[in-house]
């Protein structure tokens, strides 16, 4: 059964927010090679959102060590994190 890991930023500016939201698109497939999906959601001008689906919860947890990464670099302009992970049940494409 596939789980996701969704976490929220709150930034400390809408530029650190820009600077996030740009290197998580271009680094982020790499970083994760494991992610059967990514999304970035910009929230508003300081907030971004992130959903990461993986195959089960060994997949996930090999990409802690990347995702904690990515949080060091970026601790000087982020104001808050909250992070959820659970079981996926609906996963639907159109």
């Amino acid at each position: 059964m596939s789980v996701a890991r969704i976490t929220t930023l709150n930034l400390k500016s809408k530029e650190g927010a820009d600077q996030i939201a740009e290197t998580y698109k271009t680094n982020a497939p790499s970083e994760f090679p494991e992610a059967e999906q990514l999304l970035e959601v910009r929230i508003n001008d300081k907030t971004l959102m992130f959903v990461s689906l993986y195959a089960d919860n060994d997949a996930m947890d090999r990409a802690s060590a990347s995702r904690t990464k990515r949080m060091d670099l970026n601790k000087e302009v982020i104001d808050s994190v909250d992070g959820k992970a659970g079981a996926v049940i609906l996963n639907h494409k159109n």
